[in-house]
């Protein structure tokens, strides 16, 4: 390796501060998953497609996102390091295979935080019209990345304030749809319309389909606490705890919005073709200054999002400058840790900075660059599950996925319907599909002309502690 790629070596990288619980890392993944976004924007994309079959679609995910979490659980519990999924992959599959984790997750982690800063303005516009986009986008941007850089029990108390917000917002839907239910519940379930023209006519299975490869996106983000897992208390034994906890809330703040909403709508027509289902819901029942106050909520929920993106992303660059990935000097400014607030703090402006400038492209650019890199990470976690336990690696997780092998197994067949689904769709899958199989040549392209020729690239693995650092 020559002198202007050398980085620090990994026993002299100062480490990250245990202090969280379970309940810290909770609040910063469910914060990732955010689940008051998905309902208000994901959501009607489901309701549009499949009609009140989303209730089957939302079910259907959910058990594919439980085999998920499994996965996640195992992984994360055998290697909790804040490089996330590269490292488990890196150390059952190879190093190769590992460092295209590292590349899909580069243009995951990134492109989050100015896709959501660009939406706020939107979420805002019914209550002031005009709102500039880009100059909101990098307000949001630049003051959830100086937030980042707090101390890390810091940012997971504010993180819940912020959930709380959310919450409320759920709850207000969730209490308007059931107070006057207009169709039971069994209709949902056992007569599923979709909408067609002017007119409802049955759900049809490729429509449900459809809409649960949407919903595997909408629930995502319970596998985002290992990126915390150097900064946990007893990580290996307590975070399958902290991930299967993070998917039954973010079912349960998703799929409950879902059935109020569907069984409250006055007119289920407008509803499941309007572009706000939730906030007609709440205009109708309660008026206009609860559904602006609801949207507020959702605001709160993306700005809440955004920074445990943040926090998220730059412990990901954290571990992947420890690990020699990127050469002096980024190496180098991406693992200094802030002396007060153990934060990788460069590396968190770093993150902000990428995200401000990343605020200047459109929108459906950075959807386009976004790819479906989340096909490609459960794809990859899921082989890895099943080679670490034919090879012993993962022997000595404290946590074992029950019924070995359905969760991979599972979850892998529903990545190929999601991979089928989306090649399908001309506009964003095939795009998505397209762009997700660039990021993968291009990693393999660095790793194979540039970290080899510097010599092997080694995933390293700190030290776990149980007990909370000094």
């Amino acid at each position: 390796m020559r002198d202007d790629q050398m980085t620090p070596a990994p026993s002299l990288v100062r480490s990250l501060v245990r202090s969280l619980g379970v309940t810290g890392v909770l609040f910063l993944t469910l914060s990732v998953a955010t689940p008051a976004s998905s309902v208000f924007v994901i959501v009607p994309g489901m309701l549009q497609v499949a009609g009140t079959g989303a209730v089957w679609a939302t079910l259907i995910a959910g058990l594919v996102c439980v085999a998920t979490a499994f996965v996640y659980a195992e992984l994360s519990s055998a290697w909790p390091v804040a490089g996330g999924e590269y490292v488990a992959v890196a150390h059952t599959l190879g190093p190769m295979a590992g460092f295209v984790m590292l590349g899909v997750n580069v243009f995951n982690n990134l492109l989050f935080p100015p896709v959501a800063g660009l939406g706020v303005s939107a979420v805002l516009g019914t209550l002031v019209p005009g709102l500039p986009q880009i100059p909101v986008a990098i307000a949001v941007v630049g003051g959830s990345t100086l937030v980042a850089i707090l101390q890390i029990r810091v940012n997971a108390w504010l993180t819940g304030l912020f959930l709380l917000v959310e919450i409320l917002a759920i709850g207000a839907v969730v209490w308007l749809g059931f107070a006057d239910t207009v169709r039971p519940i069994g209709d949902l379930l056992f007569h599923p319309v979709m909408p067609q023209g002017a007119a409802l006519v049955p759900a049809s299975a490729a429509s449900i389909g459809l809409a649960t490869s949407i919903a595997i996106f909408a629930l995502n983000g319970y596998g985002a606490a290992v990126y915390f897992g150097e900064e946990m208390l007893d990580a290996p034994r307590l975070i399958a705890r902290a991930i299967m906890a993070s998917l039954a809330l973010t079912l349960l703040f998703e799929g409950i919005p879902i059935v109020a909403v569907l069984v409250g709508a006055p007119d289920l027509h407008a509803t499941l073709t309007a572009d706000d289902p939730f906030g007609l819901l709440v205009t109708l029942r309660s008026g206009t200054t609860t559904a602006n106050w609801i949207s507020i909520g959702v605001v709160v929920a993306i700005v809440n999002a955004v920074i445990a993106c943040i926090l998220a992303c730059a412990r990901f660059f954290y571990g992947t400058a420890r690990d020699g990935s990127w050469g002096r000097p980024l190496d180098r400014w991406m693992t200094q840790v802030h002396p007060k607030f153990g934060s990788p703090w460069v590396g968190t402006l770093l993150v902000g900075g990428f995200g401000i400038v990343a605020c200047f492209l459109s929108l459906q650019l950075l959807l386009v660059l976004s790819g479906t890199g989340l096909v490609a990470i459960y794809a990859g976690i899921c082989v890895a599950a099943m080679v670490g336990r034919r090879t012993g690696k993962t022997a000595h997780a404290p946590y074992q996925m029950p019924l070995y092998p359905l969760a991979p197994v599972v979850t892998l067949l529903a990545l190929g319907y999601v991979c089928w689904t989306s090649w399908l769709d001309l506009e964003e899958g095939r795009p998505g599909l397209i762009m997700t199989a660039a990021q993968i040549l291009l990693s393999i392209t660095y790793y194979w002309f540039v970290l080899r020729r510097r010599g092997a690239w080694n995933v390293h693995i700190p030290t776990l502690a149980t007990e909370r650092d000094a």
